[in-house]
Order: C-alpha cells, then sequence, then structure tokens
C-alpha cells in the first residue's frame, strides 16, 4: 500500500463547504468529519482535511495570511471531465473557473473555491 495524504486547507464555513464539493460530486468520510472539519475523499490513497479556520490555527502557532501557500491539482480521466468540474464549481460559487489550457497530451483548468484556495484539474493522455 502506498503512502496517504492529507493536506489539511482552512476554511470560513465548514457546512458551506461541504454543500460546495458534494455538488462537484465529492463524498465526505463523516468518520473524521465533525462540526469544525470535513475529510474530502478524493480517492483511496489521499483525502483533504477542510478545517475552520480557527480549529486549523489551533494546530500549531500559525497566522493567516493572503498569499497563495499551495495549488491542487486533481487528476481526471478526460478533457470533459476537466470542463464538467470546473463549470460545476462556477455554478457552485468558485470564481475564475473559465480558462481552460491545452497543451496537447494535457489538458487542465483551474478554479478558486469558496474560500480562495486554488484546484487544478488535469487531464494527461496516456501512452
Amino acid at each position: 500500500m502506498g503512502r496517504m495524504i492529507f493536506p489539511n486547507l482552512p476554511v470560513k464555513d465548514v457546512s458551506r463547504t461541504i454543500d460546495f464539493w458534494t455538488s462537484l460530486g465529492f463524498e465526505f468520510n463523516r468518520d473524521f468529519s465533525s462540526p469544525d472539519a470535513a475529510c474530502l475523499v478524493v480517492n483511496d490513497q489521499a483525502s483533504v482535511m477542510l478545517l475552520q479556520e480557527k480549529f486549523f490555527h489551533g494546530f500549531h502557532d500559525t497566522t493567516p495570511h493572503t498569499g497563495t501557500e499551495t495549488l491542487l491539482c486533481l487528476g481526471v480521466e478526460s478533457r470533459e471531465e476537466v470542463d464538467r468540474l470546473c463549470e460545476a464549481a462556477a455554478a457552485a460559487g468558485a470564481t475564475d473557473a473559465d480558462q481552460r489550457v491545452d497543451q496537447g497530451p494535457m489538458y487542465g483548468g483551474s478554479f478558486r473555491d469558496l474560500d480562495g484556495h486554488i484546484w487544478e484539474a488535469l487531464w494527461m493522455a496516456t501512452t
């Protein structure tokens, strides 16, 4: 079994965040969720912990900042899935979801979620 990964991101409203990601077709692991946290399942090896801001900053002595800390990229199975995910995100309140990058064997789009985190959807041709 490979290593699992659990990136943690601060969010303003856990309930609203759950609604947003559910509308995009994602599920949550309720065993690892609470009023302060939601465990967004990406696949069997990756989940994203979406933590209420105060709860997030309580783990370490972190100070909220305004710069981009990370870009999260989700691999998808087709070019159409890139478009579907970005369009669903825009319909659910995401911003910056209208541009696509077509580089032949790679096709992608991105959006900012309700808390401004940047998510990319990327399809890569396999040989």
